[in-house]
């Protein structure tokens, strides 16, 4: 660790992974919670798109997939509401149109090459610049303020919309606001995992996380913990192994999750064991009646 933290770039890299690691679990698991879980997949292809733009434009591409991503983000909730479509047919519109307006722009841009749509693809924390640290920054807070405002209301829509609805709960904006937040977050983690593996991401820690705990808010603090243990070992990897950090960080999040299973398998066995235990202690011996208060034989 002491070799990684001399470097430059990976000083910068390990608070990426650090603020990406502690966000992308937080919106995940109201995105799980409400069964949206390849939301983040379908708006990391919107945010390929302006990653195009922003090299089409000249500009920062960070900003431009911000931008096009929320804007996407809001149109994937127009569709779904207004057109009556099913969430995964909405969602696949955005697949499709995220990934081919992102080819088709990028053949656009000019000097722009492999090397750096694979950045964007799948991950660059080395690259990551101290104007990139900033933006990382901003969004995480932007994100977790807006966690922390709605939080209650988000809670209630993630767990029935219909509740939420009869309780007066703006449905609607409140939904509009878990897209768009969760469209930060992906432009936000995408320099760290990549568009492609964002997702993995925001739900793994989170589905690791519900095999140990029922309770909501026990669920978020877990996710975020292994969310951002699986950011800096996976870093770590990559640094010490020479391998891809985004594809490392990911799974190691696997490797957490088959633990959490079989760690969740044992102590739910043993809570059935010692139930199975008790009841059989609390049960009258074979062959036996049951006595009356009184001490004689109850009658049927």
């Amino acid at each position: 660790m002491a070799e990684m933290l001399q470097l430059d770039f990976m000083r910068r890299a390990l608070l990426a992974a650090v603020l990406v690691g502690m966000v992308a679990p937080v919106i995940g698991t109201f995105l799980v919670q409400r069964r949206l879980a390849l939301l983040g997949d379908g708006i990391g292809h919107v945010a390929l798109t302006g990653v195009a733009l922003g090299f089409l434009t000249g500009t920062s591409p960070v900003v431009a997939a911000a931008i096009v991503a929320a804007i996407g983000a809001g149109l994937i909730e127009l569709v779904r509401v207004r057109a009556r479509t099913s969430g995964d047919v909405a969602l696949a519109l955005l697949f499709y149109g995220g990934i081919a307006g992102g080819v088709l722009l990028i053949g656009l841009a000019p000097g722009t090459t492999t090397a750096t749509l694979t950045a964007y693809l799948f991950g660059s924390v080395s690259t990551v610049t101290s104007g990139d640290i900033v933006m990382v920054a901003v969004l995480a807070v932007l994100v977790l303020a807006t966690v922390g405002y709605f939080g209650r209301e988000l809670f209630v829509l993630c767990q029935d919309e219909e509740a939420a609805r009869a309780h007066g709960l703006p449905v609607r904006m409140l939904s509009l606001v878990i897209a768009v937040t969760a469209a930060l977050t992906v432009v936000l983690a995408m320099r760290v995992v990549g568009v492609l593996l964002v997702s993995a991401l925001m739900v793994v820690p989170v589905a690791a996380a519900q095999q140990l705990s029922r309770s909501f808010r026990v669920t978020l603090a877990l996710a975020v913990a292994i969310g951002v243990a699986s950011a800096l070992g996976g870093l770590s990897t990559a640094f010490y192994a020479d391998v891809a950090p985004g594809a490392a960080i990911v799974l190691l999040a696997l490797g957490v999750f088959a633990a959490a299973v079989a760690a969740g398998y044992l102590v739910r066995s043993a809570r059935g064991m010692a139930r199975s235990t008790r009841d059989a202690a609390g049960a009258p011996a074979e062959g036996t009646m049951p006595q009356t208060e009184q001490g004689g034989v109850a009658s049927s």
